[in-house]
């Protein structure tokens, strides 16, 4: 394990989409805005801000346009959204969204599950946003899910992963995300997968999403970066799940992975102390206790007062030490 050097990582934030589609009641529009703008602040390279999905399908979102309308945008950060379908894509525009963020499934059992659509079907209606996408100068980023598992089918072949990867980057996407959707990854799992995707396409963008589902996420971060891999997705909180995996939890949690690797020495480019600040703000919003640890914990050298009576211990202490070298000078004393 090596350490980071000041190397720099990016740091995309998902909670705001990927984890309020999840939660059981609706998030109110103007906290969602509050919450983004608050954010907005701490250093992330990009935050996927809402999905332009119909409100239908997935009612937590159905106020997309309202947030991405009225967020206050930093220039440092980009503004991503879930695009599904052309029509998306076009609320997407009229938005002003930063970048189209487009999801399709590595296994066909998921992706027939999850979209309703074999994945030819996927892409052939991928390929028409991208193609939305790229006459507004618009940039595009794949999120590829189930790449290192799926919980109906199983292993997923790494050759079948990079085969879409390829079909991808010949449309001229600028970005694609490895998502590890039902936290079936594991270390070299995810080192063999990222390298082999990095030594194909060395020009694109490459970003890894872990969810936490069976404990493994912060140790997948970890080889991903020592594969290459230097842009993550992550979730304030730890916050999400899939719906399709029994059991499965969010994405790693921002502020435990930040913590992590700013300890290893790697540029994150994040104020910890905001995003544990952020993470309380979030849990008052869903209304039940986070996953994450270090928004309960705090940093490791965080400093705590002794307990009320650590100065009456100390003074006994002392004395006791005090009694014995007393006696230990008579023991020795001459006749």
């Amino acid at each position: 394990m090596n350490a980071g050097k000041n190397t720099p990582l990016a740091i995309n934030e998902v909670a705001t989409r990927d984890g309020f589609q999840m939660e059981r009641h609706f998030i109110e529009s103007e906290a969602k805005i509050a919450l983004i703008d608050e954010l907005s602040q701490l250093g992330y390279a990009k935050i996927e801000v809402t999905s332009f999905t119909s409100a239908q399908a997935i009612p937590a979102l159905r106020d997309a346009e309202l947030v991405m309308q009225r967020i206050r945008r930093e220039p440092n950060v980009v503004y991503t959204a879930l695009v599904p379908n052309v029509r998306g894509g076009e609320r997407a525009l009229e938005c002003r969204t930063d970048e189209f963020n487009l999801v399709m499934s590595a296994s066909e059992t998921h992706n027939l599950v999850n979209l309703r659509m074999t994945r030819e079907q996927s892409f052939r209606q991928l390929d028409d946003v991208a193609a939305l996408a790229n006459s507004a100068r618009v940039p595009v980023n794949v999120s590829l899910s189930c790449v290192f598992g799926c919980p109906m089918e199983g292993e997923v072949p790494v050759d079948s992963v990079l085969k879409w990867v390829d079909r991808f980057a010949a449309l001229g996407v600028q970005g694609v995300t490895l998502c590890d959707t039902t936290g079936m990854a594991y270390p070299t799992q995810v080192q063999e997968v990222c390298e082999r995707v990095l030594g194909r396409h060395p020009d694109l963008a490459v970003t890894a999403h872990f969810h936490n589902t069976r404990a493994m996420g912060l140790v997948n971060t970890i080889a991903a970066v020592e594969a290459g891999i230097r842009q993550f997705d992550m979730s304030l909180g730890g916050i999400g799940g899939c719906p399709y995996a029994p059991g499965a939890s969010g994405n790693v949690a921002t502020e435990d992975v930040v913590h992590m690797l700013e300890c290893m020495g790697y540029d994150t480019g994040m104020r910890l102390d905001g995003l544990i600040g952020a993470a309380g703000h979030l849990q008052t919003l869903v209304g039940h206790e986070l996953a994450s640890q270090v928004s309960r914990a705090g940093h490791r050298l965080i400093r705590h007062a002794p307990p009320p009576e650590f100065e009456s211990l100390r003074e006994r202490a002392l004395a006791r030490e005090a009694a014995r070298q007393a006696g230990g000078r008579m023991d020795g004393a001459a006749p």
